[in-house]
């Protein structure tokens, strides 16, 4: 499930007000070890769900350590390097009655693995403005996009090109041919054949971006996915951005054969769409959106194409993307840094979802959503940072028979990153 990053929307438009340099990266690079990087996260996550309509709780802690290296490239008009990563987890806490299974998978008895481990790595190859990557790697697009929500990030095998030869235009051109779940140590967990993903993001000003993208994830479906953020500045403390996000999907022959996603069969199609605006004023921000799907079935996602691909305003605990759904958000965030205490941010939020089309009627759902997380600043505990998220979901009766249940939701984090090289 992701939550939508407006400081991720934010940073790409302060991004293209830079002009790109004439020069080329690769003309730029300094060599293999001089540009390279080792760093290591240790994460610290605890989940806890607490489900209320008798249904077994879930809970689980642990350590990850996750290990990044990525090396420059080499000099010449083709630069090639390697990236590597190396990933730990332990569990902490959790036993065989609570564990959830989003976090450690679950051995040949049943019970939850004391650990995991994996170790993955990709050769690179950079011309001009452009990489070419293939192996294992953590791919972030609308359309394919490995979730690192709980303890241990997902990953892909396969390969991707990335350019940036047009100013203000990326491009991505991908296929990969294995996916490795956040909770398990196989390399292909996710028994995934293919997905094929192109597309890209033209900045077109440094108030005006816009996306399109395409991707098939084989037998299971195929998407398109457009965006366009249009931020308006009004003063030197505010700004109005309005973001609109839109996925089409089509499911092959069954894909899904519950009442979430239609009856299965070719042909059955998915459109979900959010529009949302935001004033911000200082410290302060005040978001409005509102999420709709339509077709034959409700939007599908992570079937192939990774636990984050669904970039809609209405994604926090439930995504709001159920048959018919229509949801509507209000929600509010506070920069602390104004009052003294930079890196403090909070951020709550309440979502209303109705009209969901399920066998036993109209199906609504509700979320109370807050989450604070501070950074420390300086000193040796410099980066450190402690995030805590709590989710409050109640839905009626006809999408609780439909396998939603009331539930209150914990989730905590704290975060060292080391830079080692």
């Amino acid at each position: 499930m992701k939550v939508m990053k407006w400081s991720v929307i934010a940073l790409a438009v302060s991004a293209g007000t830079s002009q790109m340099a004439l020069a080329s990266q690769q003309s730029e690079s300094k060599g293999f070890v001089e540009d390279a990087s080792l760093d290591l996260l240790l994460r610290n996550t605890y989940f806890n769900r607490d489900y209320k309509d008798g249904a077994p709780d879930r809970r689980s802690w642990g350590q990850g350590f996750i290990t990044t290296f990525e090396s420059g490239f080499t000099q010449g008009t083709i630069g090639v390097g390697v990236d590597a990563f190396g990933l730990l987890g332990v569990r902490l806490d959790g036993g065989e009655g609570y564990s959830y299974d989003a976090m450690f998978e679950r051995d040949s008895n049943e019970k939850p693995e004391r650990d995991l481990s994996q170790a993955g790595a990709a050769i690179k190859a950079q011309f001009s403005n452009t990489v070419i990557k293939y192996g294992n790697q953590m791919p972030m697009m609308p359309v394919l996009a490995c979730d690192d929500s709980r303890l241990l990030p997902q990953s892909f095998t396969g390969t991707l090109i990335t350019s940036n030869q047009i100013e203000g235009l990326e491009l991505n051109v991908g296929r990969f041919t294995a996916e490795s779940g956040m909770p398990s140590s196989s390399r292909d967990s996710g028994e995934l054949n293919s997905a094929d993903v192109f597309g890209g993001t033209y900045q077109v000003n440094e108030n005006l971006s816009t996306s399109l993208y395409f991707s098939d994830v084989e037998d299971v479906y195929e998407k398109k996915y457009a965006n366009v953020n249009y931020v308006v500045p009004m003063g030197s403390e505010q700004a109005l951005s309005l973001d609109f996000n839109i996925y089409k999907a089509e499911y092959d022959d069954e894909t899904v054969p519950n009442d979430f996603f239609g009856d299965g069969t070719l042909g059955d199609d998915s459109t979900i769409w959010s529009l949302a605006a935001k004033y911000s004023t200082g410290a302060h921000a005040f978001i409005l959106a509102h999420q709709r799907v339509s077709g034959d079935a409700g939007y599908a996602y992570d079937l192939g194409d990774g636990g984050s691909a669904i970039w809609v305003a209405n994604s926090f605990y439930s995504d709001f993307n159920w048959k018919d759904e229509r949801s509507y958000q209000a929600s509010y965030e506070l920069d602390f840094s104004t009052f003294g205490a930079p890196g403090l941010f909070w951020k709550t939020a309440y979502v209303y979802g109705d009209n969901i089309d399920t066998a036993g009627g109209e199906g609504k759902e509700r979320e109370f959503f807050n989450q604070v997380q501070y950074v420390v600043q300086s000193g040796p505990a410099k980066d450190l940072s402690l995030k805590l998220r709590n989710s409050i979901y109640r839905s009626n009766n006809a999408l609780r028979d439909a396998g939603s249940p009331d539930l209150n939701e914990i989730r905590a984090f704290i975060e060292y990153p080391l830079s080692i090289l």
